[in-house]
């Protein structure tokens, strides 16, 4: 396997960015899509271009952009391959990305693409309501966000740690741009999201162990992404979902060229392959990813996509709000709100 972890040396970056041992050309990706799809996306790519050999590092979305950001002055990235479009907007305003307009483009609605061409939506995906079904009938589980604040599930609510996370920052900036939209201010936000705190019993620092806890039964409920749920439905963990009933944060998963990338043929190529028709339905037949082209027929997509896009209700969020403050939410969520819950005054 190809995968490298965080602790890990620069210098073993540098390493597997250089030309290969047997002459093959490399292609470095930082992605938070995990092994599943990475290994799939390796393997497919590799038979189709034998002469590319495919490394990536599989970390969470803030962690990707944290350290392309910190070698933004010695690039070992090629492809930025996974991320809500929220993250893709702030690497673009710091010079992260550069311009490449694959043939797929104008497949996917110009909402989920930059017009810049820095960074295209390659797959949807969205946050879900999970629970455990061996401990949650599934008639009393959450059916929307606002049920997570019921008293029944203090300290039964396990979440992943936002700052890390992609998926609950998108679920933190939906509840705070809600209360923006609806009152004119943050303030019925940040009081959702203390009492949301005080509901919570752990923020886990990465996905396997949320769902290892969840299915030992240490916590009971949780916010987490559709497709690692699909997942687990798959692998028979005792953990069943929904999407709420008010509305789904429907989130743009991106894809772009890491500026001043060392291999910007390699990289062109990748992306177009992802975006492509036979790329997009091998994730969605083999790795549960939505594809973010709209010109694909629903019949030739897997059942599971198909009830999907039956069951899941969008909803209206204002990502350009949550991409410009986005980052200084979460600071504040951080500072003030992290363990306090109900009892920390407002931010």
């Amino acid at each position: 396997m190809n995968r490298l972890h965080l602790p890990l040396l620069a210098f073993a970056v540098a390493l597997f960015a250089t030309s290969c041992g047997d002459g093959r050309q490399p292609l470095t990706i930082y992605s938070p899509h995990g092994s599943d799809l990475l290994a799939l996306v390796e393997k497919a790519y590799e038979a189709k271009h034998p002469e590319i050999v495919v490394r990536w590092l599989d970390m969470g979305s803030q962690e990707v952009y944290d350290r392309i950001r910190s070698e933004a002055a010695n690039p070992q990235a090629d492809v930025w391959y996974g991320g809500p479009q929220t993250i893709f907007i702030r690497g673009a305003e710091d010079g992260l990305l550069t311009p490449y307009r694959p043939a797929w483009a104008d497949a996917i609605p110009a909402a989920s693409r930059d017009s810049r061409n820095l960074f295209f939506g390659a797959y949807r995906t969205a946050p879900v309501l999970v629970f455990n079904t061996q401990a949650v009938k599934p008639e009393e589980a959450p059916k929307d966000w606002d049920d997570l604040l019921d008293p029944r599930w203090k300290g039964k609510i396990l979440l992943r740690d936002p700052l890390a996370s992609g998926t609950m920052r998108t679920l933190f900036g939906t509840i705070l741009s809600r209360s923006v939209k609806e009152t004119g201010n943050l303030d019925r936000g940040w009081d959702w999201l203390r009492r949301f705190d005080g509901q919570t019993k752990e923020y886990v620092q990465n996905p396997a162990l949320l769902l290892e806890k969840l299915n030992r039964r240490e916590g009971l409920v949780t916010v987490w992404e559709l497709t690692d749920m699909l997942w687990q439905a798959k692998r028979g963990a005792p953990l069943g979902y929904r999407f709420a009933k008010s509305g789904t944060p429907v989130i743009d998963d991106s894809i772009g060229m890491v500026k001043n990338a060392p291999h910007v043929a390699q990289a062109k190529a990748f992306i177009d392959f992802v975006g492509s028709v036979e790329g997009q339905e091998l994730a969605a037949r083999e790795a549960f990813r939505l594809p973010a082209r709209t010109d694909l027929p629903p019949e030739r997509l897997p059942q599971w996509a198909q009830d999907v896009l039956k069951e899941m209700v969008p909803a209206d969020v204002d990502w350009p709000l949550i991409a410009k403050n986005g980052q200084a939410w979460m600071a504040t969520w951080d500072r003030t709100v992290r363990g306090h819950g109900a009892a920390k005054p407002k931010p």
